[in-house]
């Protein structure tokens, strides 16, 4: 069973790796020549073990050679999110030791900005497409070797969205495994099912500075595969193109799956979805009516894990689990891993009571830490356990479910309110397109639940609307946990892979308790 994309590139050089945005088609045989060029390049440019290269970048061919190169090269590639502010650009580049930056044209003015503050030396910063000052990227593969480099197994080097305060770097250790070794012993792939070799197609629609569009590209690619590249997600273009390149995977967050369902019955009845085996699901709660449709839309072929870039989680959960079970993230997959919900003083809680969840980290390397940052490191840790401060239970049959991040919690009159519940009762709403729940200062209570909602096209963010949510919430949630105000907007603060930026939204009524973000016409209700 071959697994590796070096290894399938080198038996198989004309099979389809990469069809890119532009509708273009590349071999593993090419893919690996430019990755191996671009490896070169970068020991000529001194790079050596354990060094990091950062890319500003969209959903592009250099984007995958460059990672190809890295992880074959015993290298750090460290993708950074281009919907960061131009401080947190530079955070990351100046956090990760950047010894080459590679950005985009698309995003010149960040780029610039971000390597002067970061003091980065202008010639190792790279640009696809011209930009001011950057070397062209050509110069990174001119005149290099084709052939394979000395060879160990990089790594990916991930900040995280920095929803709250600064983004964190995760990085494991280097092994000195071989990278086709390191390829095949983690495929998260299997799990679902899918096998290496076949006629497999892999579909990433969401932005590759996130892990996990990233990791399953990459899964793909060690498996044989061939992968559709959007540069953009696009719902009715998913439908075409699983139809046009028969789809047979992707991966996907409960955003994309609410869009989808948005679509007129009649523009998703004429594509033919029949070649799809599995779709993949994670990266935030999903809504049980969601999941639910999904299901009867698409068939027993909706899959959702839990994990975190961190490498945390490993639960699994089948479709007809999931209709079994509703809301849970499914089982731990490995019975050698540990999962554990405990309270603030470190104690194990009984099943059904919320707690922090710990779980055994999983996905290879070497040791976990915060880069450059020990205490962050030494806090998410309990003996062998490790958090990302996601709070949730486990019932009697081992199954867990999730509500709510530590950092969204609101404590109102001392009870705990999860925002994450009431958000997926409002976006159940018809009239509703997207939620935000988070607490507010309230001199009597400490917090109280304020909703930041995103109308349907068409309909008005007004008193009336406010009434019918307050009525709608009020069949399903207790009081205390129905939002006191309501507040609208246009477009909720979300990457294109569905992360909600919800510390832009709730930081204005914190430092100005007056606050209120309407852009509809209508008053906080």
């Amino acid at each position: 069973m071959t697994t590796g994309f070096w290894k399938w590139a080198e038996a198989e050089p004309g099979r389809t790796a990469l069809i890119l945005p532009e509708g273009e088609s590349m071999s593993y045989g090419a893919l690996l020549e430019v990755s191996n060029r671009i490896a070169w390049g970068l020991r000529e440019l001194g790079l050596r073990r354990g060094d990091s290269v950062s890319v500003l970048l969209p959903n592009c061919v250099e984007f995958v050679a460059l990672a190809c190169a890295a992880l074959q090269a015993g290298l750090y590639l460290t993708p950074v999110n281009h919907h960061f502010t131009g401080d947190e650009i530079s955070y990351v580049i100046s956090d990760a030791r950047t010894a080459v930056f590679v950005a985009h044209g698309r995003f010149a003015e960040a780029a610039q900005s971000a390597s002067r503050a970061a003091k980065l030396d202008s010639q190792r910063c790279f640009s696809i497409r011209a930009i001011d000052g950057f070397r062209p990227f050509s110069e990174i593969l001119s005149e290099r070797s084709e052939t394979v480099p000395d060879r160990e197994a990089g790594m990916l080097s991930t900040y995280t969205s920095g929803t709250t305060g600064r983004p964190k770097g995760i990085r494991r250790g280097l092994t000195g495994a071989d990278p086709d070794a390191r390829a095949g012993a983690y495929n998260m792939l299997s799990m679902f099912g899918i096998e290496p070799g076949g006629e497999h197609v892999h579909l990433t629609g969401s932005p590759l500075y996130h892990s996990a569009p990233f990791g399953f590209l990459m899964f793909s690619l060690h498996f044989g595969h061939a992968v559709v590249l959007h540069d953009k997600w696009d719902p009715e273009r998913v439908l075409a193109d699983v139809e046009r390149y028969r789809i047979t995977h992707t991966q996907m967050v409960p955003t994309q799956f609410h869009r989808l369902l948005a679509l007129p019955d009649d523009v998703k009845a004429q594509y033919d979805l029949s070649s799809l085996r599995v779709v993949a699901h994670a990266g935030a709660p999903c809504p049980v009516d969601v999941k639910a449709n999904m299901i009867k839309w698409l068939g027993p072929i909706v899959y959702e894990y839990y994990g975190a870039s961190e490498g945390v989680g490993g639960t699994f959960v089948s479709p007809k689990e999931a209709l079994e079970h509703p809301g849970t993230v499914g089982r731990l997959l490995d019975p050698a891993a540990e999962i554990k919900i405990l309270d603030d003083d470190g104690n194990e809680v009984a099943p059904g009571e919320v707690g922090t969840i710990y779980t055994t980290l999983v996905g290879g390397g070497g040791e976990l830490e915060y880069f450059n940052d020990p205490a962050k490191s030494k806090e998410a840790r309990r003996g062998n356990l490790f958090t990302v401060w996601d709070m949730g239970y486990l019932d009697s049959d081992g199954y867990l479910f999730l509500v709510s991040r530590r950092t969204d919690l609101i404590l109102s009159g001392g009870v705990n309110i999860y925002p994450a519940e009431i958000e997926a009762v409002l976006t159940s709403h018809p009239d509703v397109a997207d939620a935000a729940v988070f607490g507010i200062p309230n001199e009597e209570w400490g917090e109280e639940v304020k909703a930041v909602i995103q109308p349907v096209p068409g309909v008005a963010g007004d008193d009336s609307l406010t009434q019918r949510l307050r009525d709608f919430g009020a069949s399903r949630l207790a009081r205390l946990k129905i939002p006191r105000t309501f507040d609208y907007v246009e477009q909720l603060p979300r990457d294109p892979n569905g992360k909600l930026y919800k510390q832009r939204l709730r930081d204005p009524y914190w430092s100005n308790p007056d606050s209120n973000l309407n852009v509809s016409g209508a008053g906080s209700s």
